[in-house]
């Protein structure tokens, strides 16, 4: 069972506290029944059923993360109305003989006071038990003080696990609540951080560019310029793009685009896009972007080409990223280069330190497609 929010750490709290109220109940009842009645096969038959309940109730509400409905009841039924007339049949003639069966009321009327959201059924199972265990004891003949304390005690279990589970179920909303407030703003300082790195580098391009172009300082014409301008449009386009498909990681989309302003500096044209991105871990956006960077070197260095092809997206329906970088340029042979250490330490090794992994896939005259995933 998930006991990740504030809710579900009350409710996980609250199973264990009835469940261990319970195992008290029964292993008194075992005591007394071992010293007293160990010769009525009755005693221990109902102390059986108690097994057997207490194990569906308690069991299935730890499987399915709270209690249900009618486990409880059949529980109250069983253990708290059913059972003491059943032993008292069996032979428990005296106050004391029964009294083992009794006690069990208190685990059923705290299990009712959680389990149950109508505050009307909840006071009816405490009404039914204070009139069975009534009933029970003036069979064998107690007196009203055993009586009256047996009904507190039923009706005190059921109080106090009510105020105990108002409480701890309040506390986890607030917690919920708390956790909610700083991941929202825990994101808004990522999305301005975000836009702040994205002003600046307007600024620094862009707008600078622009701005030199508009001063006559530089021939518009000129090849330089031209290359500049197609360089910085891309990176527009780029930034629309992360926008148009909703809000990416700041820090690996961050993280891949410095890669590709790196690359593109060097004179590289990248063509990049990226889609849906999840966030991820800083060291391994980290690594994803030195692994491209490694890559698009090469390209540079290798492959007989001045364009490269960058693509990041989240695989569906997981939180996995896939990145692949492709050129048209010149290729190579797999078990030529397998022992060089651009693609073994840098690429292969990073990504696998990382818990990622890369994938080359490249032939002579064919390009390269280079596939990094995380995890793996």
């Amino acid at each position: 069972m998930s006991v990740g929010s504030g809710l579900q750490r009350a409710q996980a709290f609250m199973i264990l506290a009835t469940g261990l109220y319970r195992a008290s109940h029964l292993v008194a009842g075992i005591v007394a029944v071992a010293q007293h009645q160990r010769g009525r096969p009755v005693a221990w038959a109902a102390l059986g059923v108690v097994l057997v309940t207490s194990l569906l109730v308690f069991g299935t509400a730890r499987s399915r993360g709270w209690f249900g409905t009618w486990l409880p009841v059949a529980d109250t039924v069983a253990v708290g109305c059913v059972l003491p007339f059943v032993v008292f049949a069996g032979g428990a003639r005296h106050p004391a003989d029964i009294a083992w069966v009794m006690l069990l009321g208190g685990s059923a009327s705290s299990v009712a006071a959680v389990a149950f959201t109508r505050r009307a059924a909840v006071y009816g199972v405490v009404a039914a038990l204070a009139l069975t265990h009534a009933a029970g004891y003036r069979l064998t003949g107690a007196d009203v003080a055993v009586i009256a304390g047996n009904l507190n005690s039923v009706v005190a279990s059921a109080v106090l696990a009510g105020v105990f589970w108002w409480y701890l179920r309040r506390q986890g909303s607030l917690l919920d609540a708390a956790t909610a407030q700083a991941l929202a703003a825990e994101s808004q300082r990522a999305r301005y951080v975000e836009r702040i790195a994205h002003h600046r580098a307007l600024h620094d391009t862009v707008l600078a560019t622009l701005t030199t172009i508009a001063s006559g300082r530089v021939d518009a014409n000129a090849p330089l310029v031209r290359e500049r301008c197609a360089s910085e449009a891309a990176y527009l386009r780029r930034l629309v793009q992360q926008h148009a498909d909703g809000e990416p990681a700041p820090g690996t989309a961050a993280a891949l685009e410095g890669a590709v302003r790196s690359a593109e500096s060097l004179g590289l044209r990248v063509s990049a896009q990226y889609h849906g991105l999840p966030e991820i871990p800083a060291h391994a956006a980290a690594a994803l972007a030195d692994a491209v960077t490694e890559a698009l070197n090469n390209v540079l260095r290798h492959a007989g080409t001045g364009h490269a092809y960058v693509t990041a997206a989240r695989e569906d329906g997981r939180d996995r990223v896939v990145v692949t970088v492709v050129d048209q340029g010149v290729g190579f042979d797999l078990e030529d280069v397998a022992k060089g250490l651009g693609l073994r330490c840098s690429v292969r090794a990073r990504m696998r330190e990382a818990g990622g992994a890369a994938e080359v896939d490249s032939a002579c005259g064919e390009g390269t497609r280079i596939e990094l995933s995380w995890p793996a």
